[in-house]
């Protein structure tokens, strides 16, 4: 079943993509991620420092008022009273954002994303693994602001695998 629907959202998203009207690059900055407020590390203890995450993605507007693309999010963290345990977060998510509010310079819009976490748990006590969880990011204020010719800079307020502050710009291409 999952495998189907794998398979549904792929190909959903190639024919939206082979429509599109334009297409971004998206690089972005996120603090305090899904990852690191909740177990997503199986259990091995608490999580002593993160960094926040880094997204990188491509966008494509199939709708007026609508963009869909994927992105690709790293993170790490530490382990409480283990040095040299370390979490690696890879993420993987299909986005999509909807425009409510727009002028010529100024968009605000909403955003969502699914996906999935691997979780690469690196310790010198056990053996490295990788766990797999269930990634999203939900920011339903998000604002975007033109600054040149196809440049432009974002801010969302949400929760999850992106942050709940995420911060960055937008290059159409």
């Amino acid at each position: 079943m999952k495998k189907l629907l794998l398979i549904l959202v792929a190909v959903t998203g190639l024919s939206f993509a082979a429509n599109a009207r334009g297409t971004e690059l998206q690089l972005g900055y996120g603090g305090y991620t899904q990852m690191d407020a909740t177990d997503m590390h199986g259990g091995y203890g608490k999580v002593k420092s993160a960094w926040g995450a880094l997204t990188a993605g491509i966008n494509f507007n199939v709708l007026p008022n609508l963009w869909i693309g994927p992105s690709y999010t790293f993170s790490s963290s530490e382990f409480k009273h283990h040095d040299d345990d370390n979490l690696y977060y890879h993420v993987i998510m299909l986005n999509g954002r909807y425009a409510y509010y727009r002028t010529n310079v100024f968009k605000m819009y909403a955003h969502l994303g699914v996906g999935a976490d691997i979780t690469h748990i690196s310790s010198e006590d056990h053996d490295s693994e990788n766990k797999g969880y269930f990634a999203f990011q939900i920011s339903p204020l998000c604002f975007e602001a033109g600054v040149g010719s196809g440049v432009s800079l974002f801010g969302e307020l949400g929760f999850g695998a992106q942050g709940l502050l995420n911060v960055g710009v937008r290059i159409g291409l």
